[in-house]
């Protein structure tokens, strides 16, 4: 069984994603695309969903899942019922919706390992500072052809260039990314 709280720790640490406030319920948002919205007292909530496989979805747990508003029919979304839905369920659930929103170039950060996703999202907003604690000092930085040792070298770096592209691989130590290679 989840929550409303369990569904904003994943949604909130999906890069690109907010929290905002339209009529009197909160939505997530990327840019200006609802991926998860509550109803009013947060016991269901809505998510993007292919419009193709939602029948498929509602018959497999009739009890967890059901249709939006037939106004909301046209659009690429399912909606559930909290409680009847397990964490892990609910985690693929918002994440696979999230993906729906996001360049295909970010699809694979949710599954790399902490803080990867973090750093990605604050070197993206440009948050160097931010990002530096979750870079470890050592770090082996290499995107294409740029080869870099060291954080501060990294980060001197990135202000004077484009935004990185997510990485394929990482390595984390101390819960810090010591390896990241594009």
């Amino acid at each position: 069984m989840t929550d409303a709280e369990a569904v904003r720790r994943v949604a909130s640490a999906l890069p690109r994603a907010y929290e905002t406030q339209v009529r009197g319920r909160w939505k997530f948002r990327v840019g200006q695309i609802v991926f998860v919205a509550f109803s009013k007292d947060e016991q269901q909530f809505g998510f993007g969903f292919p419009k193709l496989e939602r029948d498929a979805l509602i018959a497999s747990a009739p009890h967890a899942f059901f249709l939006p508003p037939p106004s909301d029919l046209r659009y690429q979304w399912v909606c559930g019922h909290l409680a009847a839905i397990d964490d892990e369920e609910m985690t693929e659930l918002v994440t696979d919706a999230w993906r729906m929103c996001v360049p295909a170039m970010l699809h694979d950060l949710p599954e790399l390992p902490p803080p990867t996703a973090k750093v990605w999202s604050l070197l993206d907003d440009d948050a160097y500072a931010d990002a530096a604690p979750l870079l470890h000092p050592h770090l082996h930085w290499q995107d294409r052809d740029v080869v870099l040792r060291g954080r501060n070298n990294v980060l001197a770096h990135l202000r004077h260039h484009p935004r990185p592209r997510p990485p394929r691989e990482v390595e984390v130590r101390d819960g810090q990314v010591y390896r990241w290679v594009r």
